[in-house]
């Protein structure tokens, strides 16, 4: 028996996330006294998984499993949780994983908990500390069941190395051709950009930038910090910025360590799509708009005021401290 870990890759690579999740089911598997094996799909290099406590590796190579495939992933899972005798199942709470997630609970007859923050507060019975109420509360949930998956929030455990090695054993799952009643035609990506759902800081602007025009330091600002950029529902709409920014609880939600917001009032739709970020800073010339309610920290002043002088200064932060 040992506990199963879906490390997701893309283009053969692992990112933050997949480490994250690797930590936690280590520490999982430790409360139960038992070890990690972890499932990845045409990744390229595993030998970082060790150092996070994975104590072995599961190798799907398959050219038809290249994109992800939520049928196919999920009975790939199945069959490695069959065969590894696990009984918790730990997976990221990336969109890919949103879709797998109830896809293989079916299969495995297991209840799920999304949007786990914290350590299990007990194994028998299983009870996990889950985000509530578009993260304003937090709830305790219990699961009956024989098998349990797990969602881990992004950014909610960290990373925990272990220095330690993890054996490799090529997997091959029996796949029908129900699996692939879904294929992926193409894939469009953004190059050369951060994306909302791995940047560990994101700038997002608002209506008070007046229009597109005014990008330009919103940019300078994610390029000095290495961030993503983002904005607020009213701006996708009316076209200033790409719909693949915007954040909030229509658009893309963000749990990054550093959000940064510029010239947006912080309706309530967009408080619930960023609540799970660490640390919330607010520019804006209204001192009464609800955002400040919602900050840990807060600008009043004019965004073409601050903004340009507070680039100036992280630039000369950052050439300081390169």
């Amino acid at each position: 028996m040992s506990v199963l870990v879906y490390i997701e890759s893309e283009e053969g690579k692992f990112k933050k996330a997949a480490y994250e999740v690797a930590s936690y089911a280590k520490e999982v598997a430790g409360m139960m006294g038992t070890s990690v094996t972890a499932v990845t799909f045409n990744a390229e290099d595993i030998s970082e998984l060790g150092k996070y406590g994975v104590d072995k590796v599961l190798k799907v190579g398959n050219d038809k499993l290249k994109n992800f495939n939520a049928e196919a992933y999920a009975d790939a899972l199945k069959q490695a949780a069959e065969k590894e005798g696990a009984k918790v199942v730990v997976l990221s709470q990336s969109a890919n994983s949103k879709y797998l997630a109830p896809l293989l609970a079916v299969q495995l007859q297991a209840g799920y908990a999304s949007n786990v923050v914290a350590l299990p507060e007990s194994t028998e019975p299983f009870t996990v500390k889950r985000t509530a109420f578009t993260n304003k509360a937090f709830s305790f949930t219990k699961i009956d069941t024989d098998v349990k998956i797990v969602g881990v929030a992004k950014n909610a455990f960290g990373l925990k190395e272990v220095q330690a090695d993890a054996a490799a054993e090529d997997f091959n799952p029996e796949l029908s051709a129900e699996d692939f009643s879904v294929n992926v035609e193409s894939v469009d990506k953004a190059t050369n950009k951060v994306t909302i759902a791995d940047a560990e800081v994101v700038v997002s602007g608002g209506r008070g930038l007046k229009g597109p025009e005014n990008w330009g330091m919103i940019e300078e600002m994610a390029d000095i910090l290495g961030a993503a950029t983002a904005c607020s529902k009213p701006v996708s709409d009316m076209g200033w910025r790409p719909h693949s920014e915007h954040v909030g609880q229509t658009g893309k939600p963000v749990a990054s360590n550093l959000y940064i917001a510029v010239g947006i009032s912080g309706a309530i739709q967009h408080l619930a799509g960023i609540n799970a970020a660490k640390t919330k800073v607010v520019i804006n010339n209204d001192p009464e708009a609800p955002f400040f309610k919602a900050a840990d920290y807060g600008v009043v002043g004019d965004a073409f005021e601050v903004v340009p002088k507070l680039n100036e200064k992280l630039k000369e932060f950052k050439e300081k401290n390169a």
